[in-house]
């Protein structure tokens, strides 16, 4: 080098795999539930496999979990609270409870049409886990369309009723939507036709 001259500037270091974003239990968590919602089934939810979705190693799994059946059970409590709690939350700075039964209708069958995560846990309905949380989920979002129609001035017993075929309703059009999805309305006409069982859910 010529006398005087600057040094040339060092190129950045790599970063090693060690110094990459650490995984945390929500990430596991997260993957498992994106797993499942692809059609995999709980067989997808080996440490091996999704330690190979994350770019991870299986200590990296070890470090959160002790097993994989407490990650399945990390996974459940996730899907549980951000699709029925989060969603119930965010639907309640409505105040017009036949807007929020409308909304709920429409946001719901959406979000099935593009995911079949709910489709995936109701076909392992008999691991334990599974059932426990469906059944934990089915309750609430059952009680809460209740709700609504007792709200909307509906009896008890009526309203139960309405909310039960409601729901019912719901997983039928995901079902469906997945199963045979050229039978069911897209787009605009989408939203007309559940507006239209809306309706019919609320004649008295």
């Amino acid at each position: 080098m010529a006398s005087g001259s600057s040094p040339s500037p060092r190129p950045f270091p790599r970063r090693s795999p060690s110094a990459r974003r650490r995984l945390t239990a929500r990430d596991w968590a997260a993957e498992a539930l994106k797993a499942l919602g692809e059609g995999g089934g709980l067989a997808a939810l080996s440490v091996e496999a999704l330690a190979t979705r994350l770019g991870a190693t299986k200590g990296s799994f070890y470090w959160h979990f002790a097993n994989r059946d407490a990650l399945i059970e990390a996974a459940l409590v996730r899907w549980e609270q951000l699709g029925t709690e989060a969603v119930i939350a965010d639907l309640e700075t409505e105040p017009d409870p036949e807007k929020r039964l409308r909304t709920l209708l429409l946001r719901a069958t959406e979000a099935a049409a593009e995911d079949s995560l709910e489709l995936s846990l109701l076909a392992h309905a008999d691991h334990p886990a599974v059932a426990a949380v469906l059944a934990r989920v089915t309750e609430r979002r059952v009680g809460y369309v209740t709700a609504l129609f007792a709200e909307l001035g509906f009896t008890a017993p009526e309203a139960e009723r309405r909310g039960l075929l409601s729901y019912s309703a719901f997983l039928g059009h995901a079902q469906l939507g997945h199963a045979v999805p050229t039978s069911l309305p897209t787009g605009p006409a989408r939203a007309r036709y559940l507006d239209a069982v809306i309706d019919t859910m609320l004649k008295r």
